[in-house]
């Protein structure tokens, strides 16, 4: 009968340098923080306070968000002359983010049947998990030979099949405590090889089922191996060993207290030396466990961001958390430390370490949700309205209004169009699309036969 145009058409941003155009690290919107009260609307109430340095960081830090995490949508709609525009509405849903919004999972709960709430909560709320403990070495094997992979790729898998994409944390930890007796027991070539052994097997259990893997966690805090093997660069061989194993795999540091804390400038010359070591480190994580009853500091956070992108490595947040016993102080907490973050240009994602209170290693004075029904509480209503209202589209257009060509400005990820003629929605004239960093989309939509 009528037959319906639907076009995508996808057209790069005029963004100066291609290369810069797919990586925005060092695209930095410089930004001025004048002094002045900064208020907060969180949990149904008003709080007003004053940040050490930056107070009206906000402001500044969304328009980053809008300039690096959003792109233009262009609909142009053509309809048979006669027809009213106020009939004609336009619908511009977002169903899924592509910016990695994450969490740590901890198999114990995940794979227990009974604990369906919080599978499906993390199915729900979260697109990135990270096993919490299933994947170390020292949970596979804490006895030398007696080993278990099925308790971590069950949850890996059934992330999976949740529409989850999953780091892989660690291969091997050498901060001493947490170093099995069996492994402290090892020296020279013996160690070396188990070593070895555990990186590949581990690597290729996991093969194709996470992005990422911490190769050696923390190694700015523990050097329990470099100093059995009186060997300063064996860290270095052991993502080498990765590499060789699994070339497609994304490597990682991880380390603490490097944007939390003052080890900005080691953990730099550390991921530069890795680096110029061409043994595949691909990014640097930043665990951001943030301090019990300390407010973040965004101006700290970006100058400690900015200098660890003079990397020019991946950055991603993968251990991410606040403390505060009052619900509504932590809300506040939340709110400063993820805007800040996922207002730096540096940060390619964000995981938390956890959101539950049954299940949260720093308990309920961090966690989201409470209680076996995961009721989320006002710091959980705060995240969530972040992710998953303030930081994704929904749109309305009615054309009388907008008329026959309008942009939306809109965060990257997945969409559908819908259009209504009426009272009714045509699905014949539904559309689906990618908004993606660095492009702008050009959408068409043809009712000359309606």
């Amino acid at each position: 009968m009528w037959r319906v145009v639907l076009a995508v058409l996808l057209v790069i941003s005029l963004i100066s340098g291609s290369a810069q155009a797919n990586r925005l690290h060092n695209a930095f919107v410089e930004v001025n923080y004048p002094v002045k009260p900064e208020t907060s609307f969180l949990a149904g109430r008003t709080t007003t306070s004053r940040s050490r340095s930056d107070p009206s960081w906000r402001n500044a830090t969304d328009d980053v968000i809008r300039k690096i995490r959003m792109n233009n949508i262009n609909i142009n709609v053509t309809k048979a002359p006669g027809m009213s525009d106020s009939n004609i509405t336009l619908q511009i849903i977002q169903t899924r983010k592509s910016f990695p919004f994450g969490t740590a999972v901890n198999s114990d709960y995940y794979n227990n049947a009974s604990q369906a709430k919080y599978r499906d909560f993390i199915g729900k709320h979260f697109t990135w998990a990270v096993p919490e403990n299933s994947l170390k070495w020292g949970y596979i094997e804490p006895v030398r030979g007696q080993k278990n992979y099925q308790s971590g790729l069950d949850m890996v898998n059934g992330l999976r099949s949740q529409g989850l994409k999953v780091r892989g944390h660690n291969l091997v930890w050498a901060v001493p405590k947490f170093v099995q007796p069996w492994v402290q027991a090892l020296a020279g070539e013996e160690l070396r090889q188990a070593v070895k052994d555990h990186v590949e097997e581990t690597m290729n259990k996991t093969r194709g089922l996470v992005e990422h893997w911490d190769v050696v966690n923390e190694n700015l805090h523990g050097t329990w191996y470099q100093d059995r093997l009186h060997d300063p660069d064996y860290s270095i061989e052991i993502y080498r060993i990765a590499h060789d194993t699994d070339p497609t795999v994304h490597l990682f540091l991880n380390d603490y207290s490097v944007v939390t804390g003052t080890d900005t400038q080691r953990y730099l010359e550390e991921a530069r030396k890795f680096k110029a070591a061409n043994v595949g480190l691909y990014g640097m994580g930043t665990q951001c466990h943030f301090h019990d009853n300390t407010e973040p500091d965004p101006d700290l956070i970006k100058q400690r961001l900015d200098l660890l992108s003079e990397a020019g490595l991946h950055i991603w947040v993968t251990e991410m958390d606040v403390g505060a016993v009052d619900e509504n102080t932590r809300a506040d907490y939340y709110d400063r430390a993820l805007r800040s973050l996922y207002g730096h240009p540096a940060v390619d994602g964000i995981l938390i370490w956890g959101f539950w209170d049954e299940r949260h290693w720093r308990g309920e004075k961090a966690c989201l949700a409470s209680g076996d029904d995961l009721t989320l509480n006002a710091a959980g209503r705060l995240v969530f309205d972040l992710l998953e209202n303030q930081w994704m589209t929904h749109q309305t257009h009615t054309l009388s209004e907008s008329g026959d060509s309008f942009t939306v400005r809109a965060f990257h990820g997945d969409y559908e169009l819908h259009v209504i003629l009426g009272k009714k929605e045509r699905a014949d004239l539904k559309q689906t699309f990618t908004l993606s960093q660095g492009q702008d989309v050009f959408v068409k939509v043809d009712i000359t036969g309606y």
